[in-house]
């Protein structure tokens, strides 16, 4: 394996990581805002739920095209 082929899987794993991370911030918003007997603790798994979900869906995007191969020059 070549390190460009690692550096891509490492890439590939970060990615991966931060779905993770975003998915799991998403179930706790659930779990807050479910179990939650006041008004309060409601609105803070409701905000956190939809953070997580605009963290899923803007971050791994915002790192791809971050780390994309370039193209190469036209003459």
């Amino acid at each position: 394996m070549t390190d460009a082929d690692r550096l891509a899987q490492k890439r590939y794993y970060m990615i991966v990581g931060v779905n993770l991370l975003a998915t799991a911030g998403a179930v706790l918003g659930l779990l807050v805002a479910g179990r939650s007997n006041s008004w309060g603790g409601s609105v803070l798994g409701g905000a956190t739920l939809l953070s997580s979900l605009y963290f899923m869906a803007v971050v791994p995007r915002a790192m791809a095209r971050r780390w994309r191969t370039p193209k190469p020059e036209q003459p």
